[in-house]
């Protein structure tokens, strides 16, 4: 079920490094959020819409993030999304940071994110509308 690459454009700002000028290591889970909701708004899918009409959301349920080079203050990034394989009520996402231009690997990862009931958090089955979507 993997799925075309999405890449989404990211600057860094100051507010995303150290005092070194150096992408703060936990700010690539943010670029990656990034890329993943806007991966999702790219298929028809906004989060807030979907909450609306189904009662879920995703929730991050594991993440694993490889640093090969640092990111620094002012640099052009993609931050890309590739869906790996989706189940029954979770599915796990291939990402990458990438310098730009060039393209080299900055960061590398995987998130595991699962569909729960909105007011309960416990998990749930994906949408049909949700899986089709990500077959398209």
């Amino acid at each position: 079920m993997a799925g075309r690459a999405f890449a989404f454009p990211i600057r860094v700002y100051w507010e995303d490094t150290d005092a070194g000028g150096i992408v703060f290591y936990a700010n690539y889970l943010k670029f990656f959020e990034r890329a993943r909701t806007e991966w999702l708004r790219s298929l028809g899918l906004e989060q807030s819409k979907l909450r609306e009409a189904t009662g879920g959301i995703f929730v991050v349920a594991e993440t694993a993030v490889r640093y090969l080079r640092p990111a620094m203050l002012d640099d052009e990034l993609l931050a890309t999304a590739q869906l790996q394989s989706a189940g029954r009520a979770s599915m796990t996402i291939e990402q990458q940071a990438l310098q730009q231009p060039g393209g080299q690997v900055l960061a590398e990862g995987t998130i595991r994110i699962g569909w729960v009931e909105a007011a309960t958090l416990r998990p749930a089955r994906i949408p049909p509308m949700i899986l089709e979507a990500l077959n398209r």
